[in-house]
Parts: C-alpha cells; structure tokens; sequence
C-alpha cells in the first residue's frame, strides 16, 4: 500500500494521499489550506489519479481545499454530516460502521464527535497486513484534540483504544505514532481504558 503525506498550510495540517500502489486510483484524505499544490505534486510524481477526497472534520485547515480538488477530478467529497456545514462544497455523507470502497481499497468508517460534532477516523488494512488509522484531529502523538472532552473521551475509549496496539495512527497534525504508543504514554490518555 502506498501511504504519501505532507504537512500544508499555516497550521501545518497533515494531508494523505492512500493508494494500492503508484500508477493507479487514490483517495486524498483533509486536503486543506493550501494543499493543492502539494496534492498536484504527489499525484504527478506516484502516476495517482484521485477517486474520492475524504474529510476527517470539517475545519478549514482540514477542508479548504477539497471542493477544488473534487471539481477537479470530478469526484466526490465525503463528509459526516455532523460538519457538513463547515463544507463550502456539495458532498457525500458518512456514517458510523460504513465501509467506502475507493480506489481499490475498503476504508471503515468510525464516527468520533468530541473535536467537532462530525469528527471521524478512516480505518485500513494494508494488503501486507498493517492497519493504518486517519485520526484527523482526535488523537495525535502524545496528544489528543480539543472540544467537547467528555465527549472526545467516549470516542476514544469506544474507538481507539480498542485498535490493536500495532494500529499505526496517521494524525492530523505532528508525527505518526501507534495506539500501542499512545496507550502507553500519551499522558492525556493515562486512566483511560477501552470500553
């Protein structure tokens, strides 16, 4: 599987491009402030050619530009309809427990309100065998995000902390950790356990 990621925009926010390999369809998952180029860059040098453009949440530094890129790709954004307000785009909705079948790939579906009412994470199997979780910003490397934190804690508990412990988690924002990483030392997440 091929996983291409670059920090864009004044918040630095993490945008991916998730494909079965080079030369072949892809999705973009939180194209934002100023991603487009970045986006351009990978899809020309990895042969990629978008199939969905998929949002976390629906802030600015996650979304700014994903109406462009769907336009012009012609494709779909896919969005929880908990923020779909904060989409200046016509978009598909997510639920929790669905499946996309995108580009060759079956990304589960996790809703997780807590950051925005329609946060949610993406979930993969590589087909090496990995497992891969877009945490958009609900959980980072040592941190978690803010909102509503009784909330946010629910989501955790109910959707992260139960992922295997080899669970790579793609964040948002900062580097790339594991749940079993986080489990261990996220000092936010200390007390909590999988419900």
């Amino acid at each position: 599987m091929l996983v291409v990621g670059f920090a864009a925009g004044p918040l630095r926010t993490n945008c991916y491009l998730l494909a079965t390999g080079t030369d072949t369809r892809c999705v973009v998952v939180d194209p934002g402030q100023d991603a487009r180029e970045g986006v351009r860059k990978a899809l020309r040098e990895h042969g990629l050619t978008p199939e969905g453009v998929l949002a976390t949440h629906g802030h600015a530094d996650h979304v700014a530009s994903a109406a462009e890129l769907a336009a012009e790709h012609g494709v779909a954004v896919w969005i929880h309809p908990g923020d779909r307000e904060l989409l200046d785009a016509s978009a598909r909705d997510l639920a929790d427990g669905d499946t996309l079948e995108l580009a060759g790939l079956d990304i589960a579906v996790d809703h997780t309100p807590g950051h925005t009412p329609g946060s949610v994470i993406f979930r993969l199997r590589t087909a090496e065998g990995g497992r891969i979780a877009l945490t958009g910003d609900t959980l980072f490397a040592g941190s978690i995000g803010r909102g509503d934190q009784r909330v946010l804690a629910e989501s955790l508990r109910g959707k992260l902390l139960t992922l295997p412990d080899d669970t790579v988690v793609l964040p948002g924002h900062g580097q790339a950790s594991t749940i079993g990483r986080e489990r261990a030392g996220n000092p936010l997440l200390a007390g909590m356990s999988a419900r």
